[in-house]
């Protein structure tokens, strides 16, 4: 057996993402160990054709992954990593998922010698319209991050950035962003209704305005500040709108101020 990626954990995200990665073409069956306590969760990752077991100690004792990827809580990462401190010699890549624990605690518990990237990706990830942004400490080699920027490609748009530092802004923007957007639907919905639409046609008028508006700001390349004026006819029923959602209260102050929130509390869950 050639082993090419190890998948630790294959809840929600950590399915998705597999999903993705055969779909595409990107990795075959054959190439995944997934280790998955979980029963059901075990169940539908061999349903893909992959290897499964339920610990670590499962994995064949002569494979040496280039890839292990870690899709578990944070709360669990230190008992999980643990348990692949065999493959800390340099030859495995460490990928986390785990919002809030640095590269540094995957050092710490598998040697110096660990290649480690950090990911962030979001929700949308499971329909293959997430967001991922990578961070790769100092020992990950080019190849390894093309390699690592290629796989997470079949869940969305893959970003890179080079300051750790900065994952705390981007779990508060993309991270934890899809919650915003959904809060938005919810309110729209709930505006319509109190407008005199019925329930149905108010979620169904939110949602669709939604996620047509962000298509075409995805895919016209125009700025959305451009598109927004495109839809604003002076005086207009638009104007009205945007008089109360860009007045005193702005919405861009009450978005800088709850991703401010998300950051601050994204690096005290770091310590």
């Amino acid at each position: 057996m050639t082993i090419r990626l190890v998948l630790a954990g294959c809840g929600n995200m950590g399915y998705a993402m597999l999903s993705g990665w055969l779909k595409s073409g990107k990795l075959a069956p054959s190439a995944v160990f997934v280790v998955e306590p979980n029963a059901d969760l075990r169940n539908r990752a061999a349903a893909l054709g992959c290897a499964t077991a339920a610990e670590a100690g499962a994995i064949p004792a002569d494979a040496v992954p280039g890839l292990v990827f870690i899709a578990v809580k944070p709360q669990v990462i230190r008992d999980v990593t643990a348990a692949y401190k065999r493959f800390g010699d340099g030859r495995t890549t460490f990928v986390s998922i785990a919002a809030g624990t640095p590269a540094a605690t995957f050092e710490e518990i598998l040697g110096n010698r660990a290649p480690v990237v950090r990911c962030m990706p979001n929700t949308p990830a499971a329909i293959g319209k997430g967001m991922m942004v990578v961070f790769s400490n100092r020992l990950v080699s080019d190849d390894t991050k093309r390699f690592v920027a290629d796989l997470l490609s079949a869940s969305g748009e893959v970003a890179t950035i080079d300051d750790e530092s900065l994952m705390d802004a981007v779990t508060a923007v993309s991270g934890s962003g899809p919650a915003y957007i959904f809060h938005f639907i919810e309110a729209l919905t709930v505006a319509a209704e109190k407008a005199g639409l019925p329930k149905a046609t108010a979620r169904l008028l939110a949602m669709q305005t939604v996620y047509g508006a962000a298509s075409l700001a995805a895919e016209s390349g125009e700025d959305p500040g451009v598109l927004r004026q495109q839809v604003t006819s002076p005086n207009g029923t638009t104007a009205a709108a945007l008089g109360v959602l860009m007045g005193e209260e702005r919405l861009t102050n009450l978005l800088t101020q709850a991703v401010e929130a998300a950051r601050l509390r994204s690096i005290e869950l770091g310590k």
